[in-house]
Formats: C-alpha cells, structure tokens, sequence
C-alpha cells in the first residue's frame, strides 16, 4: 500500500511539474513596435459618414430585387464626397449594384491587397422606431455620437476606408503594391450577387493577392475575463452557416382523442433531441492559436489552463464556443386548439465549425432524431472557408498596424461565430483576414442590427487611422 501511495505522489508532483513548465515557458506573442503618430482628419469626416447613413439600401431577402434609387443615390455620394479617388481609381460596377474600385500600384511584383466591405443594411424591426434615438436613416450627429442604421454594420467601414484614400491621394501618396476595394450590395442577405460576383471576375482576371481583409474583427473592452486591457481580434476563420426544416407529416385528428404520436409532439422530441445531443468541441485551428496567444495575457490560474489544453481542453472549448451550435429559429403548426395538425414545421440554424461540413450536420440530424421526421435543408447555406495563418508578412503588418495604434491593446487571432463576404475570396488572396478597430463591449453589441446602432465619433477616428495606416503600411 506504501508503494501505490508513493507512486501516486510522483504522479502527481510529475502532473503538477508539467503544468507550471508548461505555465512558465507560456510567453507573450505581442508584437513590439514603435507607436505611430495619428494624423488629422477634420469633423467633415463625420458629415460624410451621416450623410451615407440616409441612404436606405437595404437587404431583405436573397430573391428580393435591390432598390435602385437608394444604391444608385448612395454611388453617386460616393462620386461627389471622394472625387480625388475617382479621378484616380478605376471603378468597375459588378452586377449593377456592386462596387470594385482599383489603386494601380508602382511595382508589379508586388502581389495586391484587398480591402472589403458592404454597402447594404438590415431593415428595422417596425415596432422598435419609437425605441431609437434618432430615426435610423436620418444620421444624426450628436456630441459624442453618429446615430443610425449601417453605423457599426458596415458603412463606416467603407466610408473609412474612402476617406483614408482621399486623404492619401491630396498626399500625392502614390501605393508601390495595387489596392482592389472591393464593397458589395448583399452581404446581409449572403453575398451570392455581390461579393461572390467579385470575387469570380478577380479570379477571371488571374488576381492572386497578399491578403483580403473584411469587417468581422473587433476590438472587445471588457468582455474577456481576467484580460484588463482592450483586446484586437484578427478573425482567421468563419464558421459555416446552414439551416434545416423538420418536418412531420401525420393524419392529424381531434384532440379529444390524441394519437400515440402526436404531429407537434414528435416535432418538439426532434428539437429536444439535437438540443441534448450537439456536435463535439473540437480543438481545431484557429481555436489553438487563439489559446498561444491570448493565454499569456491572462491571470496566473486561468493562463496555466490555457497552456495546458491536454488537460483542461473541455472547459477551455467550451468558454470559446468551440462547436457546431444547434439554435431552434422557426416554428410552425396547428391551426385550431381542438384539431392535432396534420404538418408541423421547424427550422434549425447551424453555425458550423471548421472540419465540418453541410453534409456532415445533415447526416448528424438525422442520426440524432426519428426516421418519422424529415429533413431538408433550406435557405443560404455556406460550408465553414479554409483558416488563414499567424504566420504571414500580411499577418505580421496588420498586428503592427493595430499595435501601432493601440499600443496597450493585445492582439489575438480568432474564429469569427458569423459569416462575412470574405469567404468567396480565398481563391484569390492568399490569406484572407476579418479586422477593423471597431470598439465593442457589452452594450454595444446588442446594436448590431438592433436598435440605436450608432459609433462614437472617437472610434471612428480610429478606423479612419487605421484605414489610413494600414495602406501606408502594406506599401
């Protein structure tokens, strides 16, 4: 007995020995560079952006044909607002509405950037306009704020973006590497007309460029436990999106004499089902070079759980959300409170983690739930795009245009939970990467496609310099 108690202490200091090597060799990836000075925008700035806030162009749905006044009145803002950058870009309409603009570069040798955005919006839920602040496409200016639609979901952005060129061109800033913008119409409603019809007519051109780089990034205050200081997310990846409809099909009847099986009952054991029974965590990349690189940043305890995932791998997986989520959207059934309805419906969102597929959820559904109800798949579906690495000069460049920045910020790569139009763009951009200094906590998130969305004037600034940096950066 002496024996099996020593042998169980060695294991147990050789474990806790393990841990604290693992803890102690676990050091910050943050890059170090020199701080860069911010140059001056005057408050035109947030003019422009107000004034691109009044157009309403709207996504509704993926059939739904695009109103052209409001696209076709917000490009000819863009032509009147940033004339020097259409003196001196080409610019291609893609699919009538969608937008590429092209920055010849000096040296051909050098492979392009591209920077990304959207033009469309979300509509406003009707109930909650007397909730807003101001009316959602008036673009109120306030003291401290730019109020409306399209604000943080992703006209600022492209705006941004427009001011740093014009700002570059009255420089007579003259890019050595080509710079593609490229902003399509549809994102909100999956990006097949748009970004996607970009994407093919560059690869029709034989573009290969350096990196892509589209919103789904952010700069998150106060949202990562243990972290005090701001952290910059670099999403490398985006989970997949899908949705499936069960259905149940039955002979209905009266409810004063309920069948064994009852049309809504078995749909709701079907949801009840996949609830219980949800794919996996999963360490996967980039989830393991989130851990390398947010882990030191952390207090003592929780940083010796990150550097040791062999051990602590479940818990760590799931705080990061790390799996295929399964969320009931949609449900349908009955018509009458005395009659069993002869079809219920419901439709289930899956965010998909990467290694994952379309295929591989359906197969899962359906090993999961009866063989009595059916399943299709509906709507916009997308697999989870390849993950983009830490490794590259374009990775590199874009740390230390955000360390530069913000030099108390952390830098962490990512996976994004959404989808972004950055996806369609992985046959050609060698790396593709979702950022812009968008500052988010916990109440701002609740504004992204909801009510009083709206940007401080101070971080729009700070997308304007970094727009403005990071072209000064790549060249």
């Amino acid at each position: 007995m002496k024996k099996f108690f020593l042998a169980l202490l060695l294991l147990l200091i050789a474990v806790v020995a393990i841990l604290l090597f693992n803890t102690f060799r676990f050091n910050s990836k943050q890059a170090d560079v020199e701080p860069i000075e911010p140059v001056s925008f005057s408050d035109q700035v947030f003019q422009n952006l107000s004034k691109a806030i009044t157009f309403q162009t709207i996504s509704v749905s993926e059939d739904a044909i695009p109103d052209s006044a409001a696209f076709f009145g917000f490009h000819r803002f863009l032509e009147e607002t940033f004339p020097l950058t259409h003196a001196n870009l080409s610019l291609e309409k893609i699919n009538t509405y969608s937008l590429l603009y092209k920055w010849e570069g000096s040296d051909p040798s050098k492979k392009p950037i591209i920077l990304m955005s959207h033009q469309d919006v979300v509509p406003i839920d009707q109930p909650t306009l007397g909730d807003w602040e101001a009316a959602p496409f008036e673009g109120k200016i306030t003291d401290t704020h730019i109020i409306g639609r399209g604000t943080l979901d992703d006209k600022s952005t492209l705006i941004a973006v427009l001011e740093s060129v014009e700002k570059l061109l009255s420089e007579n800033f003259k890019p050595t590497r080509t710079i593609y913008i490229a902003s399509g119409h549809d994102e909100e409603v999956g990006g097949g007309k748009g970004a996607a019809k970009i994407a093919e007519h560059l690869k029709a051109q034989g573009i290969q460029a350096a990196m892509t780089m589209d919103e789904g990034g952010f700069i998150a205050e106060g949202l990562v436990p243990g972290v005090d200081v701001p952290v910059a997310m670099i999403n490398l990846g985006e989970k997949g999106f899908a949705s499936f409809r069960l259905i149940v099909e039955t002979s209905g009847g009266h409810s004063s004499a309920p069948p064994r099986e009852n049309t809504i009952g078995m749909l709701a054991q079907a949801i009840v089902d996949l609830e219980n029974n949800q794919l996996p965590y999963k360490l996967v990349p980039p989830i393991d070079s989130q851990l390398e690189y947010l882990g030191p940043e952390l207090p003592f305890m929780t940083r010796l759980a990150f550097a040791n995932p062999w051990l602590f791998k479940k818990q760590l997986l799931e705080g990061l959300n790390a799996h295929t989520t399964t969320a009931p959207t949609i449900i349908d059934g009955g018509v009458k409170n005395n009659v069993i309805p002869t079809v219920a419906e419901a439709t289930i969102n899956f965010r998909i983690l990467p290694g994952e597929t379309i295929e591989s959820v359906q197969a899962h559904i359906e090993s999961v739930i009866s063989d009595k109800v059916k399943v299709e798949p509906v709507g916009f579906l997308t697999d989870p795009p390849q993950v983009s690495t830490v490794n590259s000069d374009a990775y590199k460049t874009l740390e230390k245009t955000i360390r530069g920045l913000h030099p108390n910020t952390v830098v962490v790569p990512g996976l994004l939970g959404g989808a972004t139009d950055s996806r369609y763009f992985y046959s050609v951009s060698e790396e593709v990467y979702r950022f812009y200094p968008m500052r988010v906590n916990s109440e701002s998130m609740t504004k992204f496609h909801g009510i009083d969305e709206k940007i401080s004037k101070t971080n729009y600034l700070e997308i304007l310099q970094f727009s403005y940096q990071l072209i000064k950066n790549f060249n």
